[in-house]
């Protein structure tokens, strides 16, 4: 489990500047619910083009709503020009600091800002489909503009950092290459190569223990980003029956998420002729 801040639990628990405003001056929707994580924010400007008031509607975990209600007490005051150099950096500092893994939902909140921004100054804003570059991760929707620009300005590292900080990267696992390379690409440096796997020949009780270990430590964090969960429920021979739990129990993609990431992870790490089914 995570560790929060004080300052983290705070704003999730006693929420700040929940809601919408009325005939706002700026106003922006990123993210999916879909996804795990949406957000909504609007202001209002004083005569003097100040942020006079923020508010926001979230649909997300812990750290998305302290990021939302964070966000919105740090801008109060501010001119347009001060707002849009608030960085995702900023908001998770003014938490007093977000769990690698949570970082997306800092991210988020800079991305609804610039966003809201943009629309009072009649500027053209991608649309939630992010029209903007091209689409890498097309689990979560991440495009490659947005994997630079995360990688430039969090001078990350790796695809686990990319995953954290854009969701990209945390389903299938088929972007991962492609991720690696605009990580080469934003950085200048010659992206990892992993060398190929040598093919297994596993024991049925071998194959069990594999399975329940790929489950726990690499299913089981990917679904825990959004809130959701899994459960082993049996094995037979290459058939594996599953139990989703959390935000995944009653999701729309839930077949997607049996199929499109459960499934093909135990293909890539165990036995590609592995059925999942969910139960």
């Amino acid at each position: 489990m995570w560790e929060y801040t004080d300052k983290v639990r705070e704003h999730f628990l006693n929420p700040r500047n929940v809601g919408e405003i009325e005939n706002p001056d700026g106003v922006a929707e990123v993210g999916s619910i879909a996804c795990g994580d949406a957000l909504k924010l609007s202001f209002k400007l004083d005569e003097s083009k100040r942020i006079q008031d923020a508010k926001f509607k979230t649909f997300g975990c812990a750290s998305a709503i302290a990021s939302s209600s964070a966000l919105t007490e740090m801008i109060k005051g501010m001119t347009l020009e001060e707002a849009m150099k608030v960085t995702n950096q900023d908001i998770a500092a003014f938490l007093g600091g977000l769990p690698d893994e949570k970082m997306h939902c800092s991210v988020m909140g800079q991305e609804a800002l610039e966003a809201a921004i943009k629309t009072w100054r009649g500027e053209a804003v991608a649309s939630q489909e992010h029209s903007e570059g091209e689409i890498v991760c097309e689990c979560f929707g991440v495009t490659d503009h947005q994997i630079l620009e995360a990688v430039r300005e969090n001078d990350l590292k790796t695809v686990e950092d990319v995953t954290y900080y854009t969701k990209a990267g945390g389903g299938c696992a088929k972007c991962h290459e492609k991720i690696a390379e605009l990580i080469k690409q934003a950085r200048g440096e010659a992206a990892p190569v992993e060398p190929p796997k040598p093919a297994k020949r596993l024991t049925n009780i071998q194959r069990m223990r594999l399975i329940e270990d790929v489950l726990e430590k690499e299913i089981r964090p990917r679904l825990q980003l959004d809130g959701g969960d899994i459960e082993l429920a049996d094995i037979e021979g290459l058939v594996v029956s599953v139990s989703l739990r959390g935000r995944c129990t009653n999701c729309p993609s839930s077949q997607a998420t049996v199929h499109g990431v459960v499934e093909t992870i135990l293909r890539e790490k165990v036995d590609p002729e592995i059925q999942v089914r969910e139960v």
